[in-house]
């Protein structure tokens, strides 16, 4: 038994580019389709209650989808066409992700089994306020443990009170030091974790009770942390090794083998990467340093992360890890490539750039019957467009001085404002070859920041539907 057609409703101007978008995408995503063109030029300024007095199905239908723009209560369409109506896309070229054509996850994506040790660097020089405003902060962003960082050289006398405030709040906390007198007071308060033990400071790790991370006493030294590995073997000390993850330009490649070769050696035990030591220490964006190096800590079965959010470029790697480790788990789970799987991840650039080309944007400007204007990034420059103008140039500025030229009737301060707005973020858009769309925010990933359509919700020169 054939399931019936869904029906797209739609507006004159959008109807040639939503049949060219379904006449692509209903064979793959597996439906049937009719297309509803309502007497209205731009779909956006529809209403449910408008589309309810005009909308027909040609025969049985299994569902309605309207603009996503569409306002209103869907009750009045459904009662009026007797099947279930829902909301698309704002933008149709977003169809094929709203029925689930871009993305290779599969049901159980999500599942991680690396930990996140989030460090607060140089705790003793912040008030407890500022410590456990900070542990909140790194925990709601995906942190597993709050690593205490002190300073070197030691003799931090709080650290005990900073210790048992964040577990009274709920924290796991770990302890970043090396000296025993001040990593003892830090376990007795409740640190599950110690960074880190070498040959300095290992004759004491017996004594307090919890888990430590082995380094090496050079990062060069692989020997060294095999003999202290050895040392916490035989007191009875659980550990974890980190053979220490070295900056490019200072051994990166070679501190990368010796995970490998540790790895190697201790088949079953427990390791840690500090990651910070390239993030923090690279002139680069550090979401995409963060995700490849979870990609051999996944692959190498390193089950924590040390990372820090210090320097700007960094400052939200614990967010980064948080949504990397899902990516590389379900990459190296599913030994497949970690490709159309994260967006959130995906921040300078857009996955695709969707362009509508001169013809389409000719054939748009023939159909437009009101003066708001349409604004479109593509790759030969801005558009502007309404009923009776079609503007283009690579500059912005002398976009907006050619309209002024035009000498336009609807042109005051609130829209010339939306309008340099609008262009800002369709220049941004060209710029970094990201998706524009005229009244929705630029996607930036996690770091997305939705906008509120001014343009539609106050509707300065309306376009009234024909009747």
């Amino acid at each position: 038994m054939s399931i019936a057609p869904i029906l797209f409703v739609t507006g004159k101007l959008a109807e040639p580019a939503l049949r060219e978008q379904l006449e692509q995408l209903a064979p793959v995503a597996g439906f049937d389709y009719v297309v509803q063109v309502m007497p209205i030029t731009v779909a956006a300024l529809l209403t449910t209650d408008w589309v309810s007095r005009r909308i027909e199905a040609p025969g049985p239908i299994s569902r309605v989808v309207l603009p996503g723009y569409c306002g209103g209560d869907l009750a009045p369409v459904e009662q009026a066409i007797q099947a279930p109506v829902e909301r698309g896309p704002r933008d149709l070229r977003r169809l094929p992700e709203y029925f689930g054509q871009t993305s290779s996850r599969s049901e159980d994506y999500g599942r991680y089994d690396i930990e996140i040790v989030a460090e607060i660097n140089h705790a003793p020089r912040l008030t407890l306020a500022q410590i456990l405003q900070k542990a909140d902060a790194l925990r709601a962003d995906g942190a597993d443990l709050i690593d205490v960082g002190c300073d070197p050289g030691g003799g931090w006398s709080g650290v005990g009170e900073c210790v048992r405030a964040l577990k009274s709040e709920g924290h796991r906390v770990s302890i970043d030091s090396l000296t025993p007198s001040e990593i003892a007071p830090a376990v007795a308060a409740g640190a599950e974790l110690v960074l880190s033990v070498n040959s300095s400071n290992r004759h004491a790790a017996a004594d307090w009770g919890c888990e430590v991370v082995a380094i090496p006493d050079d990062p060069r030294d692989l020997e060294s942390l095999v003999a202290t590995a050895e040392h916490l073997e035989a007191v009875g000390a659980a550990y974890r090794l980190d053979p220490i993850l070295e900056p490019i330009g200072c051994g990166f490649a070679a501190s990368l083998g010796r995970y490998i070769e540790i790895r190697r050696r201790f088949p079953h035990a427990e390791m840690m990467m500090g990651i910070g030591n390239l993030t923090e220490l690279t002139d680069v964006d550090s979401a995409g340093v963060n995700v490849l190096l979870l990609g051999v800590c996944q692959e190498l079965s390193i089950r924590s992360v040390l990372t820090t959010q210090v320097i700007n470029w960094a400052r939200t790697s614990v967010r980064e890890c948080d949504l990397g480790r899902r990516l590389v788990y379900h990459a190296v789970a599913r030994q497949t490539p970690p490709k159309h799987l994260e967006p959130l991840l995906v921040l300078l650039r857009d996955p695709q750039v969707s362009e509508f080309g001169a013809a389409r944007l000719e054939q748009l400007a023939t159909q437009i019957r009101d003066q708001n204007y349409r604004l479109f990034a593509e790759p030969d420059g801005l558009h502007l467009l309404n009923a009776t103008t079609h503007l283009s140039d690579e500059d912005p500025f002398r976009l907006f001085d050619a309209l002024l030229q035009t000498e336009p009737k609807n042109l005051d301060a609130a829209h010339a404002f939306y309008l340099g707005y609008e262009l800002a973020k369709a220049s941004i858009a060209r710029t970094l070859k990201k998706d524009y769309r005229q009244d929705e925010a630029l996607e930036w990933g996690y770091l997305t920041e939705p906008e509120t359509s001014h343009r539609l919700s106050s509707k300065p020169v309306q376009s009234k539907p024909n009747n």
